[in-house]
């Protein structure tokens, strides 16, 4: 769709996700209690044949005064692997829906009646490939949905520390927090035998003020109901295509 719809559904969505490479190995300077954590939060996420999730996101931008000004969204997405997803944003920042069925993927606007369709690959990894890669767009939580989220958030990662425990939205959570080159990170995970995310801080360290994006996820469903239908978009009566603009 059109590249200010782009940005806001993407940057805002998650700063630091679908890039491309990957890292295995541990940096030197990553606790190994905090990589343990994360490592058992990506493969509990990746290995979930479906599930849906509720989060309230708070952008910050700063201001030429260097006044910070936060902006809250709620967004919702249900997923079903290994190629099934819909996410919508509905508020005054953001006003859209992603739609990938394992066939094409669609980006809509229901305040103005728009969207615009694309040919998709068969698989949710490589439809995140190729949604950041040619249509400059970040899927909504792509570094925590993707198989290989483990190697995307470790990516240009210098160091990571394990903080304890602390609780998030009434859950007992591990505090993780690490630096890379452009952005640091904080995560806190569930503790027990679902460890599932609860809450994710990006602060940005090329930005003048350090604006940071907040991600608090509010519910986890992990047997949501799902159908075909829901990940299939159908235009609305006197809905508008477009085209995608080329990265």
């Amino acid at each position: 769709m059109m590249s200010q719809s782009q940005s806001a559904f993407g940057a805002c969505v998650v700063l630091a996700a679908a890039l491309p490479g990957a890292v295995s190995a541990q940096p030197a300077g990553v606790d190994p209690r905090a990589d343990a954590v994360l490592r058992g939060m990506t493969e509990y996420v990746s290995g979930l044949p479906k599930f849906g999730v509720t989060t309230e996101n708070t952008l910050e931008v700063v201001t030429t005064e260097g006044q910070k000004i936060q902006f809250t969204s709620p967004a919702s997405m249900t997923v079903a692997r290994p190629n099934k997803l819909v996410a919508e944003r509905r508020g005054d920042i953001v006003d859209q829906m992603m739609f990938y069925d394992g066939k094409s993927l669609t980006l809509y606007n229901p305040s103005t009646q728009h969207y615009a369709t694309v040919p998709a690959p068969a698989t949710l990894d490589a439809m995140l490939d190729l949604a950041y890669e040619q249509l400059d767009l970040i899927a909504p939580g792509a570094d925590l949905i993707d198989t290989r989220a483990y190697e995307l958030l470790m990516r240009d990662v210098q160091s990571g520390l394990y903080l304890g425990t602390a609780v998030v939205a009434g859950q007992r959570c591990h505090h993780l927090a690490y630096r890379g080159i452009e952005v640091d990170w904080q995560l806190w995970v569930r503790e027990g035998a679902q460890p599932a995310p609860c809450r994710y801080v990006i602060t940005s360290k090329t930005v003048a003020g350090a604006p940071q994006f907040a991600v608090q996820i509010l519910k986890w469903d992990t047997s949501p109901d799902v159908s075909a239908t829901q990940f299939h978009f159908v235009a609305p009566a006197g809905a508008k295509s477009i085209e995608f603009l080329p990265r």
